[in-house]
């Protein structure tokens, strides 16, 4: 099973095939990936990148961070790329300043909450370039962690995955935490990183969030095809582009 992808300069680039759905079906292999920002592709990670073949990559960054931090690298290895700029927060906050004395799992949870009330437009987006594109397809944000988090559990409940693989998606970026930490003490020298739990993804704020958002709305689909618009018809597309039925 590859559900890493080794880069040197990326540290949260996942494959999300191989789950299971609770008809018996497998999520397709080399389709949809997740990751942190694919603007700190250089060098080889280029040419491991381009391997890979993708040909559409949503980007979930607001606007400000891309023109402060780059977008995709424009290169050969790039060229042909859709890419998508599709902010789904809205009210940004600074996880580095976070009250170390508030329940940060509770904290994150409601986060996400705002993200799902708030960005049902982009998600919507999301949602149908995921099920129309023509190839391998890539999202992130700038950790793969928080908001590609919210994007990858949404996906994968609307492919009928459970709630422990979901959960344990979401908390495989642990294995990432030490060097996103790394990175961002290179990027904000002499600063302090004030709240301990930066960059980590416990499986606890996954299950607030899904619980949260069931008791608002009913079901992860009832959101999407309510309070995020989506076409019912979408997510089928979706179904049948993400998964391999059981014995094809």
């Amino acid at each position: 099973m590859r559900r890493h992808i080794a880069f040197e300069n990326l540290h949260n680039f996942r494959d999300l095939g191989g789950y299971r759905t609770a008809d018996g079906g497998t999520v397709r292999w080399d389709v949809l990936y997740r990751s942190d920002s694919l603007a700190k592709l250089r060098g080889p990670d280029l040419d491991s990148f381009q391997e890979l073949g993708v040909a559409a990559v949503i980007d979930l960054r607001y606007p400000w961070e891309i023109s402060s931090k780059g977008r995709m690298p424009e290169t050969p290895a790039t060229e042909g790329i859709t890419w998508h700029n599709l902010s789904i927060e809205h009210r940004p906050y600074d996880q580095a300043e976070i009250d170390p004395d508030i329940d940060p799992w509770r904290y994150l949870a409601d986060r996400f909450a705002e993200v799902a009330a708030d960005g049902a437009v982009e998600l919507r987006e999301a949602l149908e370039v995921i099920a129309s594109a023509e190839g391998p397809l890539v999202f992130h944000c700038a950790s793969g962690k928080d908001r590609t988090g919210l994007l990858a559990a949404v996906v994968l409940s609307l492919l009928d995955v459970s709630d422990e693989q979901i959960l344990d998606d979401f908390a495989l970026t642990e294995l990432a935490t030490e060097r996103l930490i790394a990175d961002w003490r290179a990027a904000h020298p002499g600063r302090e990183l004030r709240w301990p739990g930066y960059g980590r993804a416990p499986a606890e704020i996954m299950r607030l969030f899904l619980a949260d958002l069931r008791a608002e709305y009913g079901s992860v689909y009832a959101y999407v095809t309510g309070h995020v618009g989506l076409d019912p018809a979408v997510v089928e597309t979706l179904r049948r582009r993400l998964v391999e039925p059981s014995g094809a």
